[in-house]
């Protein structure tokens, strides 16, 4: 096997081929938000409700990643900008893929957003992170949001299967993207896609809305979720994830997973 199959597998179900992400990169972005504050904690709680992977910068690695507890997926994120910036869709390398090996990532991942004043530049690095990716056997996830003056609705399915696609043309091996709101048009990103799609959780919300949008993206042909507020925000994030776990790795329905987290 390569080096790419290899890590992949650390990061996914390899009985289902599919896989939850927590996202915890927010720190950079929005700075010490609930959840976040302790991080190894969070991790264990994410890790114990069956997340495959968790993601974030450098501080993850440093500051709570596997101390103790069930063992769980990294994936070191490789961009960044902050809320505070004057152009906040304008994210820049602060990472490297050699370094991101050296501290034990399982992969890396880059955040591109599509049709931002700010575009070309952040093509131009995925796809020179694409190409050392491939020279060191890294899995590469690439968040891919339409965002930008041209976008009238990031979550309008032309957009975001065209996005998706960027990502799989440049070599990304997974792709994380904006749910289209129903699974006949998310079933188009994914169709159109070569790689596994994964989708993003989103703003902070009630559970069942949650739990149905996992549903309905895993219906579309999602091989999983990358869910961040809604999961470490959660009054009982173990809880939260073994139900999206349900739906993910399980095929159980929204309604049935609300049981398993209110149970």
């Amino acid at each position: 096997m390569r080096g790419k199959e290899i890590r992949l597998e650390r990061i996914m179900n390899r009985n289902t081929g599919r896989t939850i992400i927590v996202p915890m990169d927010h720190g950079v972005t929005n700075g010490p938000i609930t959840g976040l504050i302790d991080l190894g904690t969070t991790i264990d709680k994410v890790a114990d409700g069956g997340a495959n992977a968790v993601l974030g910068h450098m501080g993850l690695v440093l500051h709570g990643h596997r101390r103790h507890g069930r063992d769980i997926g990294l994936i070191l994120h490789l961009s960044a900008s902050t809320s505070r910036s004057p152009d906040p869709n304008a994210k820049v390398l602060v990472n490297s893929v050699a370094n991101a090996l050296k501290m034990g990532a399982d992969a890396v991942s880059m955040h591109v957003n599509i049709g931002a004043d700010s575009e070309a530049a952040m093509l131009a690095d995925l796809g020179k992170v694409s190409v050392e990716c491939m020279e060191w056997g890294m899995p590469l996830l690439a968040m891919m949001y339409p965002r930008g003056r041209k976008i009238t609705d990031e979550h309008q399915v032309e957009y975001v299967k065209h996005a998706a696609r960027v990502a799989a043309e440049l070599g990304a091996d997974m792709v994380k993207t904006v749910y289209t709101g129903d699974p006949d048009t998310f079933r188009e990103v994914t169709e159109g896609c070569m790689v596994p799609v994964v989708v993003a959780g989103g703003s902070k919300t009630d559970d069942l809305t949650s739990l149905e949008l996992i549903e309905g993206a895993i219906e579309g042909g999602a091989a999983g979720i990358s869910i961040g507020r809604n999961a470490f925000q959660h009054a009982h994030p173990e809880r939260f994830v073994k139900a999206a776990a349900a739906i993910v790795h399980e095929g159980r329905t929204a309604q049935e997973a609300l049981e398993i987290l209110n149970g």
